[in-house]
Order: structure tokens, then C-alpha cells, then sequence
């Protein structure tokens, strides 16, 4: 598939019915089992039967909000979308087994943290995965507005998330949390599992890539014309 191809719609409002009617079946009740059938399923080995009610309740109060997150997060990170329905079933399906265990952290870096882990098994298992060595150095925050991020929101959409899907995973990742999910430096190390320093450091190489990217676009563009 090309580039330009990639990311050419948005994210949750081109999901297929089915997708979502498969996100909305984790939190749906089940009835629990009667007496005997507990009995049973207990000597058997069997896995209980679900979360909690309530549990599962809150889980899709903190989480539903944030699918279009979630599916955006994956699809720039695979580069493919039906991948992405399944990375992100994949991620509410481990955050709601895993939400017991939630202590009240920022949430939505929490969730795409785990969006992010499924998103690496997923790779892996394709063959897809290469880790990263980068070993950049840590770099001075930049909070300034810059041609780099005036860039970024004010430019062509479709030609632009084209370029973003050709840069590098770990370039690709912290520059969409940082400028199309609006997370802060911190929340984006605890994402990604990473150092403060060496976010800063990858935003802003991945800022550079993707200015000197759209001006070699620019210019191929303008000689082509």
C-alpha cells in the first residue's frame, strides 16, 4: 500500500460496524451461573465468568471517550487498519482485565500505553517489529511554536499523515502523542516507557523529518508543476 494511502481517512468514524459492536461486547454483562454451575466450572478449571459489573462499568466510563484515541494511536502505529481494530480490541480487552489494578493515574496515557504494548506484540508476531537502538541524546524541551509544529497543524491533512506514516516508529509514535493527542513530555515517557530526556529528544528530530520531508515534497511538487 502507498504512503499516501495509509492514513487517507479519519479514525473512529471510518470504523466498520462490527469493530465497534466487538469493542461494546467486552463491557456487556454477563449473568452469573448458578450455584451448581459454579461448582462445576470451579472443578473444571474454568475461567470465571467476567469482571465485575461495576468494575466493568467504570472501565468503559474512562474508556469509551478515548476509542477514537486509541484507534488513531494504533493506526499510525501499524500503518494499517484493520490491524488497528484488532490492536485496540486487543488493548480494552487487557485494560479492562488489567483496570483492577488502576490507581488513579492519568488514565488516557495509561490506556495507550497498553494500545502501544499490543501494537509491539502485534509487530512482533508479523515480523514487523525492529527495536529500537536509536541512543539519541537528551534534548531541551521545545514549547515555542515553531515551523516544525505550525507545520504540522496548519498543513494538507491527507499529505501530511501520509509523511508521518513513512517516519520511523519511535519518530512517528512520540510525535503523535505529543502533536495530535496532546500529551505532555511526561505523559508520553510513561506511554512509551521512556525518559523524559529521550522524548524531547526524539520529538524533535521527528519535528525535523517531517519538516525536511514536506519541503522535499514541496519542491518535487513545485518542479512536477
Amino acid at each position: 500500500m502507498s504512503a499516501a494511502g495509509v492514513l487517507d481517512a479519519g479514525p473512529a468514524a471510518a470504523w466498520p460496524r462490527l469493530a465497534l459492536a466487538a469493542i461494546a461486547q467486552i463491557f456487556t454483562p454477563r449473568r452469573a451461573p448458578r450455584a451448581a454451575a459454579r461448582r462445576t466450572s470451579a472443578a473444571a478449571g474454568a475461567p470465571p465468568a467476567g469482571p465485575p459489573p461495576e468494575l466493568a462499568r467504570r472501565f468503559h466510563e474512562a474508556a469509551m471517550p478515548l476509542l477514537d484515541d486509541a484507534y488513531s494511536f494504533a493506526r499510525y502505529l501499524c500503518r494499517d487498519a484493520g490491524a488497528a481494530e484488532d490492536i485496540v480490541h486487543d488493548a480494552y480487552l487487557r485494560g479492562l482485565r488489567g483496570f483492577a489494578g488502576f490507581r488513579g493515574e492519568a488514565f488516557r496515557p495509561w490506556l495507550l500505553a497498553i494500545v502501544r504494548n499490543c501494537f509491539l506484540s502485534w509487530a512482533k508476531a508479523a515480523g514487523r517489529y525492529v527495536p529500537d537502538e536509536t541512543g539519541e541524546a537528551e534534548a531541551a524541551p521545545i514549547e515555542a511554536e515553531t515551523p516544525e509544529t505550525l507545520l504540522i497543524r496548519s498543513s494538507d491533512e491527507e499529505a501530511l499523515r501520509a509523511l508521518i506514516a513513512a517516519l520511523p516508529l519511535h519518530y512517528r509514535e512520540v510525535l503523535v502523542l505529543r502533536e495530535i493527542e496532546q500529551l505532555s513530555y511526561r505523559e508520553i515517557a510513561e506511554t512509551i516507557d521512556a525518559p523524559t530526556g529521550t522524548v524531547m529528544s526524539r520529538l524533535a528530530r521527528a519535528r525535523e523529518r517531517l519538516a525536511a520531508a514536506w519541503r522535499a515534497r514541496e519542491a518535487g511538487t513545485g518542479a512536477e508543476g
